[in-house]
């Protein structure tokens, strides 16, 4: 008799204990990072701080085994409010290369656009001995030029049309490039273009905002999609540019 109790018991203890186990274990807390941690973090997409949740991993029961899958998280992509239509990437970017009012004493009329390639500068010549300044992506070496153009065309959403001997240079890379892409977000030229002369050089916005402040293009000058947006609506067809 107390033998058949104790097998009734251990029959009885494997049947409940997996589902005691699933039960532990079928709903899980998220965790939560204090705000202090994630603040400089947080900082760079706006908005205030809040404690950030990370779900665990899902679980999809087959048969004996788990399969463990992340969901990928929805891309976030802001609109500045000033400007409908324009995405702005919030990241991290050194100080000096957000646009601000500088003191700046050339002998170039007010409106003209200097462009210091050293520095990763680029200067909007205003009156009374100021600028203003944005902060500039340029050619990677091998790329760098120097010289005197007016800004010949404007464009909004430019298409990209890249040169032959671009196409050619990166898929030596392993790189293929597209013949032509429309415009929008993910294009290269970003928001707005200003063309240079009879040149393939131009002034205008990116869709990798963080290379601003590096020697990284094929000779172009670049700027955040904001402020190349800001720029193209102070200057018109015709605007001196020199670039050194």
């Amino acid at each position: 008799m107390m033998k058949s109790v104790l097998i009734a018991a251990g029959l009885i203890g494997l049947l409940v204990s997996p589902a005691l186990g699933d039960d532990r274990y079928a709903s899980r807390p998220p965790v939560v990072l204090s705000p202090d941690l994630t603040a400089p973090w947080l900082n760079q997409l706006g908005g205030a701080v809040r404690p950030v949740v990370y779900q665990r991993p899902a679980v999809q029961q087959r048969g004996f085994f788990q399969r463990r899958f992340f969901r990928r998280a929805p891309a976030v992509q802001q609109v500045a409010a000033v400007r409908p239509g324009v995405p702005v990437i919030r990241h991290q970017i050194e100080p000096q290369y957000l646009p601000q009012m500088v003191d700046y004493e050339t002998k170039e009329r007010p409106g003209t656009i200097v462009i210091d390639t050293n520095n990763r500068f680029l200067y909007l010549v205003m009156a009374n001995g100021k600028a203003r300044r944005y902060g500039v992506g340029v050619g990677k070496p091998g790329f760098e030029w120097a010289g005197a153009h007016k800004i010949t065309r404007k464009s909004e959403w430019p298409v990209w049309t890249p040169p032959s001997d671009m196409i050619s240079r990166e898929a030596a890379k392993g790189h293929y490039l597209p013949a032509r892409m429309d415009g929008g977000p993910e294009n290269p030229l970003g928001a707005r273009a200003m063309y240079l002369g009879s040149t393939l050089y131009r002034i205008h916005g990116t869709n990798a905002p963080w290379t601003i402040g590096s020697a990284v293009s094929s000779g172009c000058i670049r700027l955040r999609n904001e402020d190349v947006v800001d720029l193209y609506e102070r200057v018109n067809v015709g605007t001196r540019v020199i670039v050194m």
